[in-house]
């Protein structure tokens, strides 16, 4: 649905991006993060052709943007990191005026307004004045905006920035129910733990370049090829030193305090294979977990720091 190839923009010397191949597939929720002046918001802009490239290819849907920008802006759906709303307008009048804006028939604008009002849960205020709308509400309006004309691809910068933790989840839900409606999502975010929850792949960019992209797992495994299993048996102390014969085991340790062993094992180890060791050596296993690494673990290990 989305791609890029050599993908480069420069200002003067300064180079904001430098080469990148973004693909974001059909049914995608695409987390794009890196550090703030990476080249994320650039990036974003040149796909919704607000910004043209200073070379190399982006296509949305199969349409250039350099050749096709009136298509692509007819199926693409961009909600900005701060976008205007007119404060004086109720939520109704203002999703009617951007319907208006789009070509919707005035006859079908009325139960258009009622669906993105319901899924953005926004239903209840649908007289209410902008101004009177909390920011959580407000986001939820701008993204309800974003959906007015159904675009098959969504493209939002930060759209849970500035929220509180309820608000945040209630976006996140929303972003499900588009998923499952069969949207394709680019989400630009700093809240990475939010991202975990709801994308299926995911893009690192530092410094205008693109440094890992994959599914979750295929990131994890490029940043971290060895896994952490916690494990609690019946003689933590003694299986500590039980698991170190284990093949594929690299390190090991009793942590008193949790009552817990750490082992940091080799990712194509069977957990199964651990049990049955602890079994073997008459060891009673009580709890046995395998321990992903965060996103943010992942995000630190492979990213430097380094701003442009």
């Amino acid at each position: 649905m989305i791609e890029t190839k050599d993908l480069a923009k420069s200002y003067g010397t300064f180079e904001a991006l430098r080469g990148i191949d973004l693909r974001v597939e059909e049914g995608d929720v695409y987390g794009f993060i890196g550090p703030n002046g990476a080249g994320k918001t650039t990036t974003i802009r040149i796909l919704t052709t607000l910004l043209e490239p200073t070379s190399g290819e982006a296509h949305v849907c199969g349409h250039s943007v350099w050749e096709n920008k009136d298509k692509i802006r007819s199926i693409i759906g961009y909600m900005p990191d701060s976008f205007g709303v007119y404060r004086d307008m109720t939520v109704t009048e203002y999703l009617h005026f951007f319907a208006a804006a789009y070509g919707i028939p005035h006859g079908d604008r009325k139960g258009l307004v009622g669906g993105l009002l319901e899924l953005t849960d926004l239903s209840y205020k649908e007289d209410a004045l902008i101004e009177s709308l909390s920011r959580g509400m407000q986001q939820r309006l701008g993204l309800a905006r974003t959906l007015v004309h159904d675009p098959k691809v969504l493209v939002l910068d930060e759209p849970a920035s500035g929220l509180d933790p309820r608000a945040r989840i209630e976006i996140r839900e929303i972003l499900r129910e588009l998923r499952r409606m069969g949207k394709t999502i680019l989400l630009s975010s700093h809240i990475l733990s939010e991202l975990q929850e709801v994308c299926t792949r995911v893009g690192i960019l530092e410094r205008g370049k693109l440094v890992a992209q994959g599914t979750m797992e295929e990131i994890i495994r490029s940043a971290h090829p060895n896994v952490d299993v916690v494990v609690r048996t019946t003689d933590d102390a003694r299986a500590a030193v039980v698991l170190r014969e284990l093949r594929g085991v690299l390190d090991c340790t009793h942590d008193a305090e949790r009552n817990q062993v750490v082992a940091k094992v080799s990712e194509d180890l069977d957990l199964a294979e651990i049990g049955r060791h602890l079994h073997g050596r008459e060891l009673g296993v009580r709890q046995m977990v395998k321990k992903d690494p965060s996103l943010e673990e992942v995000f630190m290990t492979l990213t430097k720091g380094l701003v442009q």
